[in-house]
């Protein structure tokens, strides 16, 4: 599947990799692993709530910004967002855009206690199981790069291994594609993948199409507390935000800013 977007240069970059990983680490074994891995952390129970819940994000690097901390140290981040109200932790580990690894999945979900999502570009039912034996409680899968058959096929794997799928979309089809994929957990990106460009209102547009009991996580764009009063009172469950918090100079005060709406 093709989408004209810069999702098709990183699905490249991901398909060698995750060959490597398969050579270096089979499914049976990567099995075994997710299988010793301890029970997993309620992910989407940590999104609901009386505020909106925030889902604060470690990553080094964007493609739409490049490097944002030069100095990064994501087990010092994660526990600080921990520490000043977060409710869960995003930890990006696709390496060639956004300079992240699993590695940094393992040492953040070693350092908190809260549940921690995989961010990265999955296609392939293994990166699920590889996801929960790294530690995952949960794992982004992005409708715009899976065909619906497929999108399927990865949340029956993860269901497999107990990962929670945050379902991710841009629009009302992709929209569409998620709830007949019943997504429990429904992220809505206000970034445009082809311009770059941020409509914080799509989640606005959207949170009416989508029927009471899911947890609607709002995505990108999220620098302050005026940004999310808005969300809040259209019935958006959580945010997840990870420019704002990387780049802040107070990190501590933004994430008790962002976590107290």
């Amino acid at each position: 599947m093709t989408t004209g977007t810069i999702l098709d240069t990183i699905l490249e970059h991901k398909r060698v990799e995750v060959a490597r990983h398969k050579r270096e680490v089979p499914l049976a074994e990567m099995e075994a692993r997710a299988k010793a891995t301890p029970p997993p952390l309620n992910f989407s129970g940590a999104l609901w709530g009386d505020t909106v819940r925030l889902i604060a994000e470690v990553k080094k690097a964007s493609p739409s910004r490049g490097v944002m901390a030069e100095h990064y140290d994501p087990v010092g981040l994660s526990t600080f967002y921990a520490e000043n109200g977060a409710a869960a932790i995003s930890v990006l580990t696709e390496a060639d855009h956004f300079q992240g690894s699993l590695e940094h999945l393992a040492a953040v979900k070693a350092a908190v206690s809260l549940p921690v999502l995989r961010k990265d570009f999955l296609y392939d039912p293994y990166q699920l199981v590889e996801a929960r034996a790294w530690g995952a409680d949960a794992a982004l899968l992005i409708v715009a790069m899976l065909e619906p058959s497929l999108l399927s096929e990865l949340m029956a794997a993860a269901q497999s291994v107990w990962v929670q799928p945050l379902v991710e979309v841009h629009n009302e089809a992709e929209l569409e594609a998620a709830l007949k994929a019943n997504a429990e957990i429904i992220g809505i990106n206000h970034r445009n993948l082809k311009t770059f460009n941020v409509d914080t209102s799509l989640s606005l547009r959207l949170r009416p199409l989508i029927p009471q009991g899911r947890v609607i996580v709002a995505e990108s764009g999220i620098h302050s507390a005026d940004d999310v009063r808005p969300l809040k009172a259209a019935g958006i469950n959580a945010i997840l935000v990870g420019e704002a918090l990387v780049t802040a100079r107070d990190t501590a005060t933004k994430v008790r800013e962002l976590a107290s709406v």
